[in-house]
């Protein structure tokens, strides 16, 4: 199912191209975008079947959003988002997702998981308060998934939690207006006062110990697979996409390029431009065969009912963070020797440069922990970290 949505998809991505520019400009996907992706089934393909998803493969998911992404990453970043949490939302008990997905399978759930949110201990729940920023394509969806720590009688920090807050529980305040990624618009979630059910909250422990409440009724392979993998791909998959689109830009771009200067000639002749295409186009091929590898390697684990070893999980970081790091140095690679002309905002190369280097900023992208990581469990070291 997952090539059938790609297929889909293929004839939409003209209109989303030629959309890309408004869309930055505007700092937000039009609705017409958002309709013709749910209409695709993008945003089925990580959801439960039980809920009538796809319960797809990971990879064909992030194929679907580099696609998106080479002609807009903004709207394939928020496809990946969005998309990403009916899987997650899959992992949490089964009356949480009744309430979301009860009346409308097509529901949609932003996120920000940052532990900013205060949880009091209530009767039968929590009592929420918070802000939160950069929750992509929130405007497009009516629940949102928050990272929060619970509070002790001491004040102190006592579990970290990720909770599900319906739209009336929150408001949106607009202050995306950045750089790259313009079109996203990741905005503040603000809860002044809420309750939290105790069954709309999941736990991060039981999440990275890959035993949660929402196995009992979504027993698929899918649902046993990690945080660390399924979400930080679904961060990296939009950059590659974006840098992949930029590749295919300059390319066609350069073939018509003559230069004024450096002797004049033809932009195709030059060894050094040669070399430029060749680099970027191996980070490319390297950064999709690592994360396919990885998430092949999962899937079948899962699959066989197979316990996931620490040692997968922290090359899957790894190759995901290194993912990222090589798909900015192509970019970079081929904004250098674009000329001058690539400094226009507007054409499809400066705006990968911009997208791609405001998705390396997440937190999910963090290269030097990430690898650290990675490192101390080679020396045999304990690794602790919610995104492993």
């Amino acid at each position: 199912m997952g090539n059938e949505v790609l297929e889909s998809v293929r004839a939409l991505l003209p209109g989303i191209g030629k959309r890309a520019v408004t869309t930055d400009e505007e700092r937000r996907i039009p609705q017409v975008t958002v309709r013709e992706l749910a209409d695709a089934g993008v945003f089925r393909m990580l959801q439960p079947a039980r809920y009538g998803g796809l319960e797809g493969d990971p990879a064909d998911f992030y194929q679907v959003v580099r696609a998106i992404s080479a002609v807009c990453c903004s709207t394939g970043w928020v496809a990946s988002v969005l998309g990403v949490h009916p899987w997650q939302l899959g992992l949490f008990p089964k009356q949480a997702q009744e309430d979301v997905w009860g009346a409308d399978p097509d529901t949609r759930i932003s996120s920000s998981y940052a532990p900013v949110g205060r949880l009091t201990p209530v009767d039968g729940g929590y009592e929420l308060a918070g802000r939160w920023s950069f929750s992509s394509g929130c405007d497009h969806a009516s629940w949102a998934l928050l990272g929060a720590l619970v509070v002790g009688a001491q004040g102190r920090p006592v579990d970290f939690l990720t909770v599900l807050v319906p739209r009336r529980d929150y408001r949106i305040e607009d202050m995306w207006d950045v750089v790259g990624l313009r079109g996203t618009a990741s905005n503040d979630i603000i809860v002044e006062k809420a309750f939290v059910p105790a069954h709309r909250v999941l736990r991060n422990y039981e999440q990275a110990r890959l035993k949660v409440p929402g196995q009992q009724v979504n027993p698929g392979p899918l649902y046993r697979l990690p945080f660390g993998a399924i979400f930080t791909s679904a961060i990296t998959a939009p950059v590659i996409g974006a840098v992949s689109g930029g590749y295919d830009s300059y390319v066609r771009r350069m073939k018509e390029r003559v230069r004024l200067s450096l002797g004049g000639g033809r932009f195709t002749e030059d060894p050094f431009a040669q070399v430029a295409i060749a680099r970027a186009a191996s980070d490319i091929d390297a950064t999709v065969l690592q994360m396919d590898r990885n998430l092949r390697e999962l899937s079948e684990l899962a699959a066989g009912g197979r316990e996931i070893p620490m040692e997968l999980r922290l090359r899957t970081r790894r190759d995901q963070v290194r993912g990222t790091e090589r798909a900015v140095a192509a970019i970079d690679l081929l904004f250098k020797t674009a000329g001058g002309n690539a400094l226009r905002r507007g054409n499809p190369v400066e705006r990968a440069w911009r997208d791609a280097h405001a998705g390396s900023v997440h937190v999910a992208n963090d290269v030097e922990r990430a690898l650290a990581m990675y490192g101390r469990g080679a020396f045999g070291l304990t690794v602790e970290d919610n995104l492993v």
